[in-house]
């Protein structure tokens, strides 16, 4: 008899309506791929509460097992990339919207999907990391192609307390950035200025409809919220600026002028995770290993168990869930 694993799985009726619950698969169970890899850790992003909950229409392949992260061991592969007990991870390309993903003991995908573990970090670790991670090191490494180092003045991270925020705001400060972390949620300043905040900010200043063009207040950005907040920030970059934008947790809209653009110079970089090319993740990973604190890593990072993944889906999409969370398989 094959040997069975434990796996999430999200299902929809005739009606349309969502389903989860807990299973046993095989490997037989699996999708395509020419790797599988034994799952040691995972993690809750965002996109997987929304995934979980069905409040965004994230799965679009039913039934299907959720998580777009993963790290975990190599247990078979016929690519000529990977080997039996290579340590890897993986981030975004579909896996956990349109392919069976992290919420399983078991993964099978294209082994061009995988990028090696870092040497020096543990599966826990590049889970705590996790797409949300990986995404801040992207933005990062973006406004810096723009120009935007730590001499240029502050930079501004929206939804600091979240996932994506809590590593943007830990890996400027280490670069010596003077960082403005905005939360709605106050009783977080201490956290955030433990992870080397220089001022905390109320997301209620740049919650309101922007002004086309307002005080200018810092150089760069990374927004994960986007509508009216990622309009304010624009409206208060300052000239020759730039803002990275991630995300999405306040709305899909962007209620702005040109005025940022053409008045002051202002440049909004796009970032995306999920088909970012095999190069560029791998020089995010390899900048997470370099400049990312492990110590400040496991402060802005809680430990689950797999029974509650579901339990936190459902808190990081009502925004109960500070940082990161990994899951110890």
């Amino acid at each position: 008899m094959s040997e069975t694993f434990k796996a999430i799985l999200v299902s929809r009726d005739a009606d349309k309506k969502q389903s989860v619950a807990m299973t046993d698969l095989t490997e037989a169970d699996l999708m395509e791929g020419d790797v599988t890899v034994a799952v040691e850790a995972t993690t809750v992003n965002y996109k997987d509460g929304l995934a979980i909950t069905g409040k965004a229409p994230v799965i679009r392949r039913w039934p299907l097992v959720p998580g777009i992260d993963f790290a975990g061991t190599v247990i078979s592969s016929s690519n000529p990339d990977w080997r039996k007990g290579d340590k890897v991870i993986l981030n975004g390309w579909g896996v956990g919207e349109t392919h069976f993903g992290a919420y399983a003991g078991r993964a099978r995908v294209k082994g061009d999907w995988l990028v090696p573990l870092p040497e020096g970090i543990s599966a826990h670790d590049a889970m705590a990391v996790g797409t949300a991670g990986y995404t801040a090191m992207l933005c990062v490494m973006a406004l810096e192609r723009h120009g935007i180092l730590s001499d240029r003045g502050p930079v501004v991270v929206t939804g600091a307390a979240g996932g994506v925020g809590s590593v943007a705001v830990s890996i400027l400060s280490s670069l010596g950035y003077h960082v403005i972390a905005s939360t709605g949620r106050n009783a977080e300043s201490p956290y955030l200025i433990d992870l080397g905040a220089a001022e905390v900010i109320s997301r209620d200043e740049l919650s309101q409809p922007a002004k086309p063009l307002a005080k200018e207040r810092w150089a760069g950005g990374i927004d994960s919220v986007g509508s009216h907040t990622l309009a304010n920030v624009l409206s208060m970059t300052s000239y020759g600026g730039a803002v990275a934008a991630c995300g999405l947790a306040g709305g899909m809209d962007l209620p702005s002028s040109v005025a940022p653009f053409i008045l002051r110079g202002v440049s909004l970089l796009g970032i995306d995770s999920v088909m970012a090319p095999k190069a560029v993740r791998l020089e995010a990973w390899r900048r997470i290993g370099a400049d990312l604190d492990l110590q400040k890593l496991a402060s802005l990072s809680t430990t689950i168990g797999f029974d509650n993944i579901m339990d936190a889906a459902r808190d990081i999409v009502d925004g109960k869930i500070r940082g990161r969370v990994v899951v110890d398989m």
